[in-house]
This record gives C-alpha cells, structure tokens and sequence, in this order.
C-alpha cells in the first residue's frame, strides 16, 4: 500500500497510530490459506474505517498499518471501532479462528521523505503497540 505521494519532505505533527495483528506468525504456521484469507479481511476492516475517520494509512507491514491523523481525537474514535468491528468478526468462532490486534497511538513528529515515514513518533506508537495487550 502506498501513501499519498509527497513530492518534497514534510515534517510534521501527526497523531500515530500503529496497529499488529496478535499471534500472526503462529497463525502462519498453523494454516496459511486460512491465515491470508484473515488478514485479508483484517485489511478490508482497517482501511475502511480509517477511511471514514479522516486517516491516511502510510503503509502496511505485513500484518501491521502504519496510519497518521491530523488529530488525536479521530485516532482514538478509529481504533475503538476498529476493535468494535473485529469484535463483531469474532463473534461466535473459537478461540484460535478469532482475530486480535494490538493499537498503539502516540502525538508526535513525523517525516514523510522519499516515499517513506520516518521519526520518533512511529517508533513510539510501535512500541506503545507493542506493550497492548
């Protein structure tokens, strides 16, 4: 997936959030068919809320996003529904055909250059992702 094109450096604050998808390796190795057909899915749900709440998704990684907002307030409002969606595509499945992500979002600085995001904002959303349960 590719961001919007920036056709110099912009630096700038931006509310970030990142998101991963828990266990996903494991859920590599156990079915990968099955796997990719969730991720799929999983892709389908972020990108339409984030869509609808005013978010840019920079790039995915994987099973990761890396989405910026103009504002913190939007960033939140997305990922609660993004965690109300993915409740609703758990209901009813058992407990290793359900899908869970981590959501870290951090007020920060950003650089878009060449193509890429770089900065301490993303490394602090990552990490505050990381440390989600």
């Amino acid at each position: 997936m590719a961001m919007e094109e920036n056709s110099k450096e912009d630096y700038r604050l931006a509310a970030i959030m990142f998101t991963d998808i828990v266990g996903f390796s494991r859920m590599m190795e156990r079915d990968e068919n099955k796997t990719l057909s969730v991720l799929k899915e999983h892709n389908r749900i972020i990108q339409n809320i984030v869509k609808e709440c005013g978010g840019n998704v920079i790039k995915t990684i994987g099973d990761a996003f890396l989405i910026d907002f103009k504002n913190t307030v939007n960033s939140v409002k997305c990922g609660l529904k993004i965690q109300e969606e993915l409740n609703k595509f758990n209901d009813g499945k058992a407990f290793d055909d359900k899908l869970y992500i981590r959501i870290g979002i951090h007020l920060g600085d950003i650089w878009f250059f060449e193509n890429d995001a770089l900065g301490d904002g993303i490394n602090i959303a990552s990490r505050l992702q990381s440390l989600s349960e």
